[in-house]
């Protein structure tokens, strides 16, 4: 409960006009000064009394590409045992307010409002709390009041239809290195060998013990997975913001198709940022909301790849650097990048040695599936 600056401007009038009444010695000016006095009191009393109520709030869905719709629904329930005769309220999104008009409710009854969310800009969007307003009549005081919780809005970047690269091997074959650490419920036979304490009993393979007159034993093992890393450069010196945007999206459609395919996924930034992850759709929710917090947060004179993995051997399976036209490598290049993607460049072209120039994202997935298609 405050006032408002329209009661403050009444209420220090009111004070003026008493005191020139008192030293004047005119009956008008101090029942003037009385009746604003009496207005600020009255609008003090009014905005006292707030609706009671009760606040529910759904986002869906509560993660969506920049650009695609989002909706809010906001239940409001009359806890009151009086009926209240509605009130105006402005519902938080993130630094901005969505105004809405709640309508007179009997006690215990509801009404729901939906509206949309903007996703215009990628990022973590808090919606909420509700600010209830209770201006008076003249609008010489305000009581608002907070109520209900928050729900949060995950605006991922926007994806482009790519192709998972392909790398590593398939989780049929039982050739090549194993994981590390293996992976539970392996299902493809590697071996038959002689049984050592530890073993487990329902691996006994018979009819090789049979055979050689010892204890043997099948030994299960699942193939290294195929692996997909990508760096993306952070740098504000080597992308312009609306290039970054661009870079994002890369980097996101990148992932998302690799995950889905079955690979293990590792994003890397130039600020130090390090997410390794599994395969699947999690593992794809994960990366996304990490894309959809990354900023170019990182010195312009930090190199692209973070100086502590700079003497780390190189990750295994597909590697990608995602970073502008002039970037400099530095010590990314000892990796042996599999692709850079250099975005931001106004002349577009695939070139040899798995490097791809676009304009923006949309132009290099379109790259991206030709060299794949080739591979």
């Amino acid at each position: 409960m405050r006032l408002t600056r329209r009661g403050v401007i009444v209420l220090a009038f009111a004070a003026g006009f008493y005191a020139l009444g008192e030293l004047a010695g005119y009956t008008f000016f101090r029942a003037f000064a009385g009746i604003a006095a009496g207005a600020v009191l009255i609008a003090l009393a009014t905005t006292r009394f707030r609706p009671k109520v009760e606040i529910g709030r759904t986002v869906q869905p509560d993660r969506v590409e920049r650009g695609k719709p989002a909706l809010a629904t906001l239940v409001v329930r009359n806890a009151d045992v009086r009926r209240h005769g509605g009130f105006t309220a402005a519902d938080g999104i993130g630094t901005e307010t969505h105004s809405l008009r709640v309508r007179p409710l009997a006690p215990g009854a509801e009404a729901t409002y939906h509206y949309e969310l903007p996703t215009t800009a990628r990022g973590k969007l808090r919606v909420g709390p509700l600010v209830v307003h209770r201006p008076d009549l003249f609008d010489l005081a305000r009581g608002d009041q907070t109520v209900g919780g928050t729900a949060w809005l995950w605006v991922h970047p926007r994806r482009h239809s790519v192709r998972a690269a392909q790398a590593g091997h398939p989780r049929h074959h039982h050739e090549g290195p194993i994981t590390d650490p293996p992976l539970r419920g392996s299902a493809d036979l590697r071996a038959v060998r002689e049984y050592v304490v530890g073993d487990e009993v329902r691996h006994l393979h018979w009819k090789a013990t049979a055979r050689t007159g010892r204890l043997m034993v099948r030994e299960y093992a699942d193939p290294a997975q195929p692996r997909f890393t990508a760096v993306l450069d952070t740098r504000p010196a080597a992308m312009s913001p609306a290039v970054f945007e661009e870079a994002v999206e890369v980097a996101a459609s990148l992932f998302y198709a690799s995950a889905s395919a079955g690979q293990h996924c590792r994003l890397i930034t130039s600020a130090g940022a390090d997410v390794l992850t599994d395969s699947g759709v999690r593992a794809a929710r994960t990366l996304l909301d990490e894309l959809a917090l990354v900023a170019q947060d990182a010195p312009d004179d930090a190199p692209l790849l973070p100086s502590a993995l700079a003497a780390a051997h190189r990750p295994g399976g597909v590697l990608v650097l995602i970073t502008g036209p002039d970037a400099d490598l530095g010590h990314a290049a000892r990796w042996r990048p599999d692709t850079v993607v250099r975005l931001g460049d106004l002349r577009p072209s695939a070139g040899s040695g798995g490097v791809i120039v676009a304009v923006d994202a949309a132009g290099a997935a379109a790259q991206w599936n030709s060299l794949v298609a080739k591979a």
